[in-house]
């Protein structure tokens, strides 16, 4: 269970840890990314001022906070856990929730390495030619090595940081605030207008102002490790921090009208916005501090990957990868091999753009079409809930509108930076499209017959000593929904491929449920004490360990006496030793005869390969290798071209 579900005081400062680290450390780079290489006049800055305080009230709070957190699956956000919602609407569905998902990886290649980079680059004032982009490689590689640990370890330790981190950029964006209050005008919708419509090239500021809230989709995903009322109190006190830094940024700017600045949003100083606000013998106190926050910014991109990823899998988008659970906490989890590829991706971008204000042009062009398919998703949501389709009608032209014009001023980006996250974007939905569609082609022949039809030849298999024993349990894994039915494969592999004589036969069957954390089951006795069907309903987010699950199972029917699990052997029966079990699973392998047009072939290439690299079945289903029998059964999926075969005399 969840113990932060309820607001509280741990709760909070957790939330602060996980949740606000991309959002908050959003003035680091905001700023610097509107006034680069532009002349600053009153325009830009009430402008570009004005632009963040709505961005953040109209997508951030009202979106996000006010609206989408409401769409929780239990407890559980994302727009993966956003999809198992609505994904009973219509099978196009699974395209923007592909989409999305995709997007926000690609992203998160990113948001670390922008952000601790420019929080790092801070020392080159302090220290001229201090190597940074190799410190930045140091401390997301320490990062990542710490997600071993778990999300409620980092909170723990993050949070309090994160809480001094945002009292300091609030207490400095009032001293700088008191001095100039001309800016609170800002406020007024009508400069962000004039900003947009009037300003040379204003429309493309958008852009940088969109940084400002590139963190509010990790917010959602990660709302099943702090829980709703902890995000939306914590919300109230980061929001009003970030503002007051944002407007005290903008009141020392108006003493700057008339300079420009350069390419990296310096001033002549060599000092960002941000950092202008801090008297020359804090700069290092805050330096340090805005490094801590940088980093932890990183995590809350990094567990929504995590909880991404672990959903995708669930809902077979992707290739089933190891998953541990660090600590008891509900919605604490930890990928490896998404930690790694996380890992390598940042390092790369790192080395490849080197310095923050070249990471700009490629930071959230992707995330806005996260933002677009999470707008989707929740729009059909909003109408299955509501009598009347005006209000979602209301929410889906408002926010696609907002976020349509971000992505349009992004796309400048797309030349100077803006196709690597593309790009990594693409390949993500290649893997999780192939992933997905091959699934579908392969599961075409799936062809299942009555299981009553074959209990009197199970029975006297059974029993029929003159047929070598194959083991004492015989468990399948069944694909067969319905109770009644089994796959023919698993018939084939009992009486034709080699007759497999066991004393008792069970069908175990997984049933994966909408709900992310149910653990049920079904015992069917089919025919008592010879054929025993057991279905588990296991929410999204549980780990399928069936070895443990099925023992558990077999022992509560041992102890009530619907099976005898007692090895029959005569030898081995009068000491109640227990009988061995024996798994099949099967691995299902393409025909030679399948033939394909060049999109399932591309499909089921793709697929193969992720295969190949991916575990096999029995680890993905925690099955000790021991008691494992692997089955190789050949699908055709296309039927053949017919040919005239000639008979020679």
């Amino acid at each position: 269970m969840n113990l932060h579900t309820k607001a509280s005081a741990a709760g909070l400062i957790i939330a602060l840890g996980i949740i606000y680290g991309d959002l908050g450390t959003s003035p680091l780079y905001v700023f610097s990314a509107i006034t680069a290489s532009r002349f600053i006049s009153e325009d830009l800055i009430l402008g570009g001022l004005s632009c963040i305080f709505w961005t953040l009230t109209l997508i951030t709070s009202v979106k996000y906070v006010l609206v989408t957190l409401r769409a929780d699956n239990h407890g559980e956000g994302g727009i993966f856990s956003l999809y198992t919602l609505v994904r009973r609407r219509g099978r196009w569905l699974i395209i923007p929730a592909v989409i999305g998902g995709c997007a926000l990886l690609a992203d998160g290649m990113i948001t670390p390495s922008i952000t601790v980079s420019s929080a790092v680059e801070g020392l080159d004032k302090l220290f001229p030619g201090i190597p940074t982009v190799k410190i930045v490689i140091i401390i997301l590689s320490a990062l990542f090595i710490f997600q071993q640990f778990g999300t409620n370890i980092v909170g723990r330790w993050f949070g309090p940081i994160m809480l001094i981190w945002f009292l300091m950029i609030a207490i400095l964006g009032v001293i700088h605030l008191i001095k100039n209050p001309i800016v609170l005008k800002a406020v007024n919708p009508w400069y962000a207008y004039n900003l947009l419509v009037n300003y040379p090239k204003g429309f493309w500021i958008l852009g940088a102002v969109f940084l400002c809230t590139t963190g509010a989709e990790a917010l959602y995903t990660d709302l099943g490790h702090c829980g709703l009322k902890n995000i939306r109190i914590s919300w109230m006190f980061v929001k009003v921090t970030l503002l007051l830094n944002y407007f005290g940024q903008a009141a020392f700017l108006f003493t700057q009208v008339g300079n420009t600045f350069d390419a990296s949003g310096r001033t002549t100083l060599g000092l960002t916005p941000f950092y202008s606000l801090m008297p020359e013998w804090f700069l290092p106190i805050g330096i340090f501090i805005a490094t801590c926050a940088a980093i932890i910014a990183s995590q809350a991109i990094i567990s929504g990957a995590f909880t991404l990823i672990a959903e995708a899998i669930r809902l077979n988008l992707w290739p089933k990868v190891r998953i541990k659970y660090p600590s008891v906490l509900k919605g604490q989890i930890y990928v490896p091999s998404a930690n790694r590829i996380l890992w390598i991706g940042c390092c790369a971008v790192t080395l490849y753009f080197q310095k923050s204000s070249q990471m700009e042009a490629a930071y959230g062009l992707a995330i806005t079409f996260d933002m677009m398919m999470t707008t989707t998703l929740l729009t059909v949501y909003l109408a299955s809930r509501s009598a009347h389709g005006f209000r979602p009608a209301v929410a889906f032209i408002s926010f696609m509108t907002i976020e349509v014009s971000f992505l349009i001023a992004n796309l400048e980006k797309f030349p100077h930076g803006g196709w690597v996250t593309f790009l990594i974007g693409i390949v993500l939905f290649v893997v999780m499209w192939s992933w997905y569609a091959a699934r579908k082609i392969r599961n075409r022949l799936v062809e299942f017959v009555p299981l009553a039809d074959y209990f009197d030849t199970l029975h006297e298999l059974s029993h029929d000593t003159s047929v070598p024993k194959y083991a004492t349990n015989l468990v399948y894994l069944t694909s067969a929904n319905n109770p009644t039915e089994i796959e023919w494969k698993v018939i084939y592999s009992l009486f034709y491929k080699q007759p497999k004589r066991a004393d008792v036969y069970w069908l175990v069957h997984i049933d994966v449920t909408d709900e992310p954390y149910t653990m049920a089951y079904k015992v069917d006795v089919l025919v008592p004490n010879d054929v025993i069907r057991v279905e588990f309903k296991l929410g999204f987010r549980v780990e399928p360990k069936v070895n443990q699950l099925f023992r558990k199972v077999v022992s509560v029917l041992v102890e009530e006496g619907s099976v005898d699990i007692t090895s029959r052997y005569a030898s081995l029966h009068q000491k109640n030793i227990l009988g061995d079990f024996r798994f099949i699973v099967f691995d299902r392998v393409l025909s030679h005869d399948n033939e394909f047009n060049i999109y399932e072939r591309m499909v089921t290439r793709v697929y193969k390969i992720l295969k190949w690299t991916s575990p096999t079945e029995e680890k993905a289903f925690g099955l000790d290798t021991s008691i494992v029998e692997i089955e190789r059964v050949p699908l055709v999926v296309s039927t053949p071209r017919e040919f005239q075969l000639e008979r020679l005399t």
